[in-house]
């Protein structure tokens, strides 16, 4: 009977494991998304109507800003990325040191 119950106790445990890291693969997918999509449509949108429709510059300027553009945006997801997985880790961390 003790046998039996460590066997379940073992499974409830594989299961919260699963579902974490289910968890963290959707956040790694969310932001895998982020990184491609995000600088890239902000490369084309900022080249075509900010920087060559709304501010007039030529076609060479525009590739050069809208570059940068591309750049920081970059940064500002792989900077949400390290928090929103420090913060997860450490959440993972306060929760298995309570046990």
């Amino acid at each position: 009977m003790e046998q039996l119950e460590r066997t379940l106790l073992n499974a409830a445990d594989f299961r919260g494991n699963d579902s974490s890291l289910l968890s963290v693969l959707k956040t790694l997918l969310f932001f895998t998304f982020l990184m491609i999509a995000l600088p890239i449509g902000l490369y084309f949108g900022t080249k075509s109507y900010v920087f060559e429709g709304a501010l007039g510059m030529t076609n060479r300027d525009s590739y050069f800003y809208a570059a940068i553009v591309a750049v920081v945006a970059v940064h500002i997801v792989l900077a949400l990325f390290v928090y929103v997985a420090w913060n997860e880790g450490s959440k993972q961390w306060r929760d298995g040191k309570q046990d």
